[in-house]
């Protein structure tokens, strides 16, 4: 199978066509039709030379992947179920805000992390997805909005679907490396976050590669036991681990992190919980904010609850008057398969 030319960045393009006999230039004619003009079929490439088009079509496709299933909720948000040439699933969402319009991408064909309350977890992983497999993503949205003709673009991206970006990370830097760039999507850093579950070693690299976007660090207790309970990774990855991993970083970049905090009923919930969140930040606080996050109940981990709204205002409450800069993620698509990794998961289910 041949492999997305969504997956080269454009100083990977430039190499290759240059090792083929063909100049810089060229590399820009093709950037301008992938992300500008956002052609699918190399044979619109018109001011293209017929000898280019015929190796790109050659060595490369642009589309490899397609629209199984597509969820749209009253809100705005809208769910795809995209099928890879191999069978698989995978999911990526478009979700609207009042900054503009957010695609969260999926990295992984399933995650090995093991979080207890995550419906992506509930396939293991089956391989990493390319570089190119993950930038078609965004373009298969902005193919979407740009068929509805209201002239919207894709502004924002977050790392956060099916999948742990730091177990994909050299395929998720050229991904980013190609979304960011100005030739083409053009997306700001600023306008992208990645999330982990704590990788601590590629925390460390991440601050070294520094590609400008921002990060989340998915914590969701505040102490080692009940972590572990939740998170299996905690096992390798002990919080204090983590946190040496995080002062790299913030020491590095200078930029601040954002520590999410998915909120389950009776479990991660209590005022005290959120008192030892606020000690374990400690003086980290002016480069920390804590993302509070309701949870999206999944039929498979019945044990975890969504927390009262008396709860998430509590620990909204008691972590602002221990100074602590925190917010409550704003809700998307709860009319549909919300939780991450739901929608591949009953389909697969379904078809099983």
């Amino acid at each position: 199978m041949k492999p997305s030319l969504y997956g080269l960045t454009f100083e990977q393009l430039v190499r290759w066509l240059e090792e083929s006999g063909h100049k810089k230039s060229r590399a820009l004619q093709v950037w301008d039709w992938l992300y500008r003009k956002r052609v699918t079929e190399f044979s619109a490439m018109e001011d293209v030379r017929p000898e280019l088009r015929q190796l790109l079509e050659e060595r490369h496709e642009i589309q490899t992947m397609a629209e199984h299933t597509r969820q749209e909720s009253v809100d705005g948000t809208v769910k795809f179920l995209f099928r890879l040439r191999d069978g698989n699933l995978i999911e990526t969402v478009l979700m609207r805000h009042k900054f503009g319009l957010s695609v969260c991408v999926t990295t992984q064909v399933g995650c090995n992390i093991g979080c207890s309350f995550c419906a992506s977890g509930l396939l293991a992983k089956s391989r990493d997805l390319s570089a190119g497999e993950i930038v078609e993503q965004i373009m298969n949205v902005q193919l979407h909005l740009d068929r509805a003709g209201r002239g919207e673009r894709v502004s924002h991206v977050v790392v956060m679907g099916i999948g742990e970006p730091f177990d994909n990370y050299s395929n998720l830097l050229d991904f980013l490396a190609v979304i960011k760039d100005a030739k083409g999507l053009a997306i700001g850093p600023r306008h992208i976050t990645v999330s982990t579950s704590g990788l601590a070693d590629k925390i460390k690299q991440f601050a070294d590669d520094d590609p400008g976007v921002n990060l989340a660090i998915s914590l969701h207790a505040p102490n080692d036991e009940l972590r572990t309970r939740i998170m299996k990774i905690n096992r390798a990855i002990p919080i204090g681990k983590l946190l040496q991993a995080i002062d790299y970083y913030l020491e590095r970049t200078k930029r601040r992190i954002t520590i999410e905090y998915i909120l389950l009923r009776d479990i991660n919930d209590r005022s005290e919980h959120a008192l030892e969140l606020a000690e374990l930040i400690g003086s980290r606080r002016p480069l920390v904010n804590v993302n509070l996050i309701p949870y999206n109940p999944v039929d498979e981990h019945s044990q975890y609850q969504r927390s009262s709204k008396e709860a998430i205002d509590g620990f909204y409450d008691t972590l602002k008057k221990q100074g602590v800069s925190c917010s409550v993620r704003l809700e998307h698509g709860t009319d549909i398969d919300a939780a991450c990794g739901q929608l591949r998961s009953k389909q697969i289910q379904a078809s099983s």
